[in-house]
C-alpha cells in the first residue's frame, strides 16, 4: 500500500512541476511590469510570489 502512494505522489509532482514552471513565467513578465512602472509594492508581492514558487519548485523536483 506504501508503494501506491509513493507513487501517486511521485505523479502529481510530475504534473505540477510544469505549472510552477508556467506560474513562475508569468509572475516574471509581472514582475517585469511592476517594474516599468515603478510600483514598488507590487515588485514586493510579485517577489514573494517567486520566492514561494521557487521553493515549492525544488521541493517538487528534489
Amino acid at each position: 500500500m506504501e508503494q501506491v502512494i509513493q507513487t501517486l505522489k511521485r505523479t502529481d509532482a510530475e504534473k505540477r512541476i510544469p505549472v510552477v514552471r508556467l506560474e513562475i513565467d508569468y509572475e516574471l513578465v509581472t514582475l517585469h511590469d511592476y517594474m516599468m512602472n515603478n510600483d514598488s509594492d507590487g515588485i514586493t508581492k510579485a517577489k514573494n510570489k517567486l520566492k514561494e514558487l521557487a521553493k515549492e519548485l525544488l521541493r517538487l523536483e528534489g
